[in-house]
């Protein structure tokens, strides 16, 4: 089939040209991995829908291939001969193939790393970037002593925020059936010299592969919020729950090996995942306030039922008998305790315990979370109070073991369970409270008009709204009224509050520990949300504060001002009382998508840069400690790009030792969905903190050379987008009509709608959808336009010397390299050729034909600009392995987007069509799952 035959032209030129490299020969079994694959989904197509289809896939792509090469006339004309000539059944039949092509694929890619990964084990390879091993072994060789490094991991925080952005296509019928495959593909390494054994493998794949096939690859129904936190939910069955024990185990491991060993107890629970999930309420009418008590009470029920099932395993492994090892005092009480008087049990003093402990747990999810144990407790008891006192019994029993000669004992099933439930507790995960601060503004005003009649506070400035908000802070008496009716809008910002703080009382302080402000502009904003959250008691006119509040700074020009509306927060002693409550900890959020669209990448991203190292010095100053959380998507127009590397590149002290970033759309599903995979994403997050903290320079800002180019390259970057986007009439329709940005609002990915307002405006258009309309058009415009321009400019004014500084900045500054090196990557991804089909879509000729000059005009430039300042003669010409895989998927990426643009040619002729509409749906699904980080 066609990624078989992909993989076997490439395997021919090459023993043609040369013989295959060392890299080549380590691909391999890539290789053999997607061939069998691309082998067996042909054979599904084939005898499902029959040789003409199969023929006509192979005719498409070879086409394709043509005119992806040459961009050639004769292959367009082909390929449009072709898809015009489809019956609705074929079309499907077609884009279905290709779309599983690209989900194999990635499959095979991702068991490819793993692969190679164990391989480096086995061979005892030095320990490469991005592992924990890597981390601690630079700070060995810097000189880092075992006291630093046992501060590090005392005062460290790095978390993985979950979203529910709408941009993930993948249905989890079908993503079980990918994980099918893919352990399926692990196994085949192990039976190499069993035929039959392979034979047996290969039918399962069949198996697999056509329930795929005949499973519906889109949702026939919207999501809701709670299908999305069921969803969340479902990546810490797949890799939370067992890899992040795994992770601190290696850990504590490999610390106490060193010399001396850094510490002599276990390490605190630094690496921890938090959610938006069901609690982010900016713009999604549908998160209300008992969808966040439903939230957590779905959270705490599938922590607990994870402690439920490792009691009962354990138990049924510690079957030691207390005549052949004693037992502690503590661990005698707690067997007396459990009420398990079975005569099978009486000498099994730790399996009486864990009954005992199990009959706990079992009513605290009965009390808790309304949930009844799968299996019954032996008799009742009374629940546990906090997650504190399970760990404490948890304790005993460890304890116990260790003292008996029994301490291995402790090291499986135990070990690991003792620190979900540190990391875990009671509520699953952290989850984050976000809303506008518009709502929170209108919101106050209606409080403070019952209270206080006269009082206008719309209608006040900036300094008058902080006299009031700091006058009404330092008051212990509330606002609300219970003899006032409050609009729709305030009553529920009000009982979300309250039901957090049901939740603090409930569950812990640690179920809710964080509030955002989305559009954070002035020191009011802050001050409105600490009143807000006054009136259910989570703050005090004391200065008691029971959650960080948190403002999340997006566009360009909030950027630009975040420093100095930071630094007189700072300076008002009623909030630094609540700073100091919290730690002197200060969390700021700054937002990558909405200042990319605002802005453009290079802008965005300089000011971001910027923006750290004017916080940087401002808290440094108030001796308030920063902590950045870092609202990137997973495309590079959304901030997206490898984790590791962009860790790495902020500015001196932005990373000290503490650290957010959301995980959003896609990239969830394809970072954690395998456990492998996932544990390796977690690791990176955790050792480029600990390097960033404790390796890098403490200086923030680099050579002021490169910040004065930098910022000239920006000026210019910036001029060239909002000219483009925001300053050429008529490019609002070209958007629309030359992307699926139409379509894509009609799948069923999401609970938020695409647009914050009913309108077309570019304004009003979200970040997500915006950057996952340009991928799919594969011009991925977000992720590099300016660019060319400002070197053209930059170099245009100091000809001699220009290129040559911005040469010394990719070699010498990691914030520059990593911002080249992620727009080599959308820039490798992208295709003009294709992006002139759809720019055809746009029915003003005239309009078109002007636009798409001049975006092709600044594609060119960028590439020829990228090129040049990085030494290469083609992209990703650094990244020969990124390279390979992006020129594989080609073949049977490009004919989706073919076909995408014949369906929206004939769904916007006939309006209604339900069978085209589908298509296009699944030609978005394929996309996306081709492109990887497309959303």
């Amino acid at each position: 089939m066609s990624i078989a035959s992909v993989v076997q032209t490439h395997e021919t030129r090459s023993q043609i040209q040369t013989p295959p490299t060392q890299d080549e020969e380590k691909d391999l079994p890539l290789r053999n991995d997607i061939r069998l694959l691309g082998r067996i989904l042909g054979d599904t197509v084939r005898e499902q829908e029959g040789g003409a289809v199969f023929d006509i896939v192979e005719r498409i792509r070879q086409s394709s291939i043509r005119f992806h090469r040459d961009n050639e006339v004769g292959a367009r004309r082909e390929l449009e001969a072709i898809l015009d000539s489809l019956t609705a059944d074929q079309t499907f039949a077609i884009v279905r193939a290709f779309s599983y092509f690209s989900h194999l694929a990635n499959i095979a890619e991702d068991q490819h790393h793993i692969r190679r990964n164990r391989a480096h084990v086995v061979a005892g390879s030095a320990p490469r970037a991005g592992t924990m091993a890597h981390a601690l072994k630079r700070a060995q060789e810097a000189g880092i002593d075992a006291k630093a490094l046992r501060a590090f991991f005392d005062g460290a925080l790095v978390s993985p925020v979950l979203t529910a952005h709408p941009t993930e296509v993948r249905r989890k019928s079908t993503l079980t059936r990918e994980l099918e495959i893919a352990q399926i593909i692990d196994e085949r390494q192990r039976m190499q010299d069993n035929a039959q054994e392979l034979q047996e493998s290969e039918e399962r794949l069949r198996r697999a592969i056509l329930t795929l096939w005949r499973t519906n690859m889109l949702r026939q129904t919207k999501l809701k919020v709670l299908d999305e936190v069921a969803n969340g939910l479902s990546y810490y069955d797949y890799t939370f729950f067992r890899e992040l024990p795994h992770i601190y185990g290696a850990l504590e491991d490999e610390l106490a090996r060193q010399t001396p060993p850094v510490r002599d107890k276990g390490l605190a629970s630094f690496l921890k995942v938090g959610s938006w999930i069901g609690g982010d309420r900016d713009g999604n009418p549908f998160v209300t306030a008992e969808v966040l008590r439903e939230t957590m009470r779905l959270h705490s029920a599938r922590a607990l039922a994870h402690y439920l099932d490792e009691l009962h395993e354990l138990g049924a492994e510690l079957s030691v008998s207390g005549t052949l090892m004693p037992v502690s005092a503590a661990l005698s009480a707690l067997a007396e305790r459990s009420t398990d008087r079975s005569a099978n049990r009486e000498d099994e003093p730790y399996r009486r315990a864990i009954g005992g402990i199990y009959s706990r747990l079992a009513a605290t999810a009965r009390d808790l979370d309304q949930v009844v144990a799968s299996r019954r407790p032996i008799a009742d008891a009374p629940p546990y109070g906090t997650a504190a006192e399970l760990a404490a019994d948890l304790d005993v029993i460890v304890a116990s073991l260790e003292e008996s000669g029994g301490a291995i004992l402790a090291r499986g099933r135990l070990r690991s369970l003792r620190r979900a439930v540190d990391c875990f507790g009671f509520h699953l995960a952290p989850l984050d409270l976000r809303q506008n601060s518009d709502v929170h503004e209108r919101t106050v005003a209606e409080l403070l008009a019952a209270a206080i009649p006269g009082v206008e506070y719309l209608k006040l400035d900036e300094e008058a709204r902080i006299a009031l908000l700091l006058q009404e802070l330092r008051s212990p008496r509330p606002l609300v009224s219970p003899f006032f009716e409050y609009s729709e809008e305030t009553q529920g910002e009000l009982s979300v509050f309250r039901t957090a703080a049901w939740i603090h009382k409930t569950y812990g302080a640690a179920a809710i520990r964080t509030s955002i402000i989305s559009k954070a502009q002035g020191v009011s904003d802050m001050l409105e949300l600490a009143l807000l959250l006054k009136e259910v008691g989570l703050v005090g006119a004391d200065g008691r504060c029971a959650l960080n509040l948190v403002p999340l700074f997006e566009t360009i020009d909030d950027l630009r001002t975040c420093v100095g509306v930071m630094d007189r927060l700072l300076a008002i002693p009623e909030y630094r009382r609540l700073v100091d409550n919290q730690g002197g900890e200060q969390e700021v959020m700054l937002g990558y998508s909405d200042s990319n669209k605002d802005g453009g990448f290079v802008t965005s991203g300089w000011e971001l840069y910027k923006s750290e190292i004017g916080l940087i010095d401002v808290f440094r100053r108030h001796g308030v400690r920063i902590r950045l959380f870092h609202g990137r998507g997973g495309s590079v127009g959304r901030g997206g790009g490898p984790s590791y590397d962009a860790i790495l590149a902020q500015p001196g002290g932005a990373v000290q030792g503490q650290i957010r970033i959301t995980e959003q759309g896609e990239i969830i599903s394809s970072k954690y969905s395998n456990p492998e995979v996932g544990r390796r994403n977690l690791e990176i997050l955790a050792s480029a903190t600990l390097e960033a903290s404790l390796l890098q320079e403490k200086v923030a800002a680099p050579d002021p050379a490169y910040l004065s180019a930098m910022e000239t390259l920006s000026q210019s970057a910036y001029k060239a987008y909002r000219g483009l986007v925001y300053e050429t009439e008529g490019f609002e329709r070209y958007f629309w009509a030359s992307t699926v940005i139409t379509e894509i609002a009609t799948l069923n990915i999401g609970s938020r709608p695409a647009s914050r307002k009913k309108t077309t405006a570019i304004e009003d258009l979200r970040a997500i959808p915006w950057v996952f309309s340009w991928a799919q058009c594969r011009l991925m415009l977000p992720g590099w336009y300016g660019f060319g321009s400002a070197v053209k400019e930059f170099i245009a004014a100091d000809p001699k010397g220009g290129l040559a500084q911005l040469k010394d900045m990719h070699r010498q500054w990691p914030f520059f390299r990593t911002l080249l090196s992620n727009m080599d990557m959308v820039m490798a991804k992208s295709s003009l050729a294709i992006a002139s089909r759809y720019s055809a879509l746009v029915p003003d000729v005239k309009l078109r034909e002007a636009i798409f000059a001049q975006i092709s005009r600044e594609w060119h430039d960028s590439i020829d600009a990228l090129l040049a300042i990085m030494g290469q003669t083609n992209l990703l010409e650094s990244n020969p392995l990124l390279d390979r895989s992006i020129r594989n998927r080609f073949p049977y990426l490009d004919p989706l987007n073919h076909v995408q643009v014949e369906l929206l040619k004939l769904h916007r002729a006939h309006a209604g069509n339900e069978k085209v509409l589908t298509g296009i749906q699944l030609t978005i699904n394929g996309i996306s799952a081709g492109l990887r980080n497309s959303g």
